[in-house]
């Protein structure tokens, strides 16, 4: 989930900055309809494919970084100030997420989900390796102290994070240098091992919500999540010419909404149909929104307002949100409530608190931070 560096000179799309919002609250609902599934040992009923957020924040990745980059290799960009403006664009908050996941784990009773006491000394690793972005192997790390097999335990959406900065490591020193038509040539390949993946249910999780845990099929199911979606984006990006849409925003809203809320899809005659539709996403529908997104432009100045506020928001919304989430789950699991319907009260303070902690942190912590260190680091 990136969004252009302060630095940068180029405008924003507003209406992407309003999309990538609109992905980061609809994660947050997800989550809580997924903290039901997790205290109950069911299946997620409501908003079952939020997951694939994150494969359309690697789009919006891809194109942004596309579009704010590559004309700059030819002149004064290095490869080290690229990748010190993309530290100080997301490390702040990675490092921010950490502590917040240390506290919720401390509120929560520093004890993994089977009940388990952990020691401070394995906290303190866990919090370590968290702000330097170092995940946790399942089951062969003693900071995996949640004992759920995350490579973050004190804030699982960081997985992400992870193979972001992977992308962004391979866009500086190889995707980049690629012609248009290699890109394009490259985008199949991972397109269709894309929809081998998924249809053939190499995960066995029924989904392509593979990347949260450090195991095999994770490891490389989460480079192809990230891999296709950010080369999708950075070929929109150069191949961009807009297609003029009135109420873009609204409608594309209106997509991710409906797209995010079909439910799971079964099996037939050996096909797996959930794995078709969560390619039909990745390589044909949010694309298609990118573009959408990126013709289009905020028509009145409330419009203009709510897409900068998502935008902002956004990223940090993603970032604390989850570590809310785990003591949300224990309280799920402690009063054995599993439905919208008994929890309607807290689950949506949690959503609100989220994004009041969300903006907090943006405004108190991630700006004045970032421009610290954007004027101490990219202007010498």
């Amino acid at each position: 989930m990136t969004k252009i560096d302060f630095v940068d000179s180029k405008p924003h799309y507003e209406l992407l900055d309003g999309l990538r919002g609109v992905a980061a609250l609809l994660v947050i609902c997800y989550h809580i309809f997924e903290g039901f599934a997790f205290a109950s040992g069911g299946m997620i009923e409501t908003l079952n494919h939020g997951y694939l957020a994150v494969d359309f924040f690697f789009i919006l990745s891809g194109f942004v970084i596309s579009y704010a980059y590559d004309d700059r290799w030819k002149s004064s960009l290095t490869t080290r100030s690229f990748f010190a403006r993309r530290l100080i664009r997301l490390h702040p908050m990675v490092i921010m997420g950490a502590i917040i996941g240390t506290i919720s784990f401390c509120i929560g009773g520093c004890q993994q989900w089977d009940g388990t006491h952990i020691t401070t000394s394995a906290i303190m690793l866990a919090l370590l390796c968290a702000m330097f972005l170092i995940p946790a192997i399942s089951g062969h790390s003693s900071y995996e102290v949640r004992g759920n097999g995350e490579m973050f335990p004190l804030n699982g959406p960081c997985w992400s994070l992870f193979f972001e900065y992977i992308g962004n490591i391979l866009y500086a020193l190889f995707i980049r240098k690629l012609s248009t038509k290699a890109l394009s040539f490259l985008v199949a390949i991972l397109a269709l091992i894309h929809i081998w993946f998924a249809t053939a249910n190499v995960s066995q999780y029924g989904s392509i919500g593979v990347g949260w845990t450090l195991d095999t099929v994770n490891f490389w199911g989460g480079m192809l999540r990230m891999m296709l979606p950010f080369t999708i984006g950075m070929l929109i990006a150069r191949t961009f010419k807009p297609i003029n849409i009135r109420g873009a925003f609204w409608i594309c809203a209106a997509i991710l909404f409906a797209l995010f809320s079909v439910p799971y899809l079964n099996e037939f005659n050996g096909i797996h149909i959930n794995g078709i539709f969560e390619s039909l996403c990745v390589i044909v529908i949010f694309p298609l929104l990118v573009w959408i997104g990126a013709s289009g432009s905020t028509t009145d100045r409330k419009s203009s307002a709510i897409c900068h506020f998502l935008g902002e928001i956004s990223y940090p919304a993603y970032i604390v949100h989850y570590p809310i989430m785990y003591l949300f789950y224990q309280w799920l699991i402690k009063n054995k409530l599993y439905t919208l319907a008994d929890t309607w009260v807290v689950a949506l303070s949690v959503v609100i608190f989220s994004i009041i902690l969300a903006y907090v942190c943006l405004k108190c912590y991630d700006i004045p931070v970032r421009r610290f260190l954007s004027k101490r680091i990219l202007t010498k």
